[in-house]
């Protein structure tokens, strides 16, 4: 049965700093386009029928550097979560307005829910088990966190509970026919951040 890898996006300004990023078009820092570098050498020797990226630049540069940009396809479905009002604010200052709330719960006024979300990715999986062979979906936080859920019959708010740091690879696949997590919110160069890392570090896992 198909595999999907699916890649976040390398480090913006925006996602360091807490930001929501939705559709601005940011770039990736220099960091970031080293890290992206990295993760050709941990793609080498993979063969993907399908390469879905979103259309936006930080992803797209993420999978040129990554080397799959020769076979990339770009999907409007793929598009980060609209954030509609709430587009380059933090949660803080959001909070500063609405003591409680929840993206997950409550989406964004001017943009999408949790719910939008989701019928955007159900069709990208659709896509994905249609194809006879493996899939990379390069795409954006919050975007795969919902897909995540989705792939393993999940409600869409569910993608909360998996948090997805940038550059982040995680493998979607089958234990016989149930969908499954093979690996989640892997790090090319380092083990996985813990609960109590710093709020810098965990500034990345904001959706961008």
């Amino acid at each position: 049965m198909t595999e999907a890898l699916t890649i976040r996006h390398a480090e913006t300004e925006w996602s360091q700093n807490g930001r929501h990023t939705g559709r601005t078009d940011i770039p990736l820092t220099e960091e970031g386009r080293e890290y992206a570098r990295r993760l050709a050498s941990r793609l080498a020797g993979r063969t993907f029928a399908l390469v879905l990226t979103s259309p936006l630049s930080r992803v797209r540069e993420t999978c040129e550097l990554a080397g799959l940009g020769d076979r990339a396809q770009p999907r409007d479905d793929l598009m980060e979560w609209d954030y509609g009002d709430y587009e380059g604010l933090t949660t803080p200052q959001i909070r500063e307005q609405r003591p409680d709330w929840n993206l997950w719960r409550d989406g964004c006024p001017g943009g999408e829910s949790a719910a939008d979300v989701g019928g955007r990715v159900d069709r990208v999986i659709a896509e994905v088990r249609r194809v006879d062979g493996d899939a990379a979906l390069v795409a954006h936080g919050h975007v795969l966190r919902v897909l995540g859920a989705r792939w393993v019959e999940l409600p869409p708010q569910d993608g909360a509970r998996f948090a997805l740091s940038t550059g982040a690879l995680c493998t979607l696949g089958y234990e016989r026919e149930t969908p499954v997590f093979w690996h989640w919110n892997e790090s090319v160069e380092a083990p996985q951040s813990q609960p109590g890392d710093s709020a810098a570090a965990q500034a990345g896992m904001v959706g961008s």
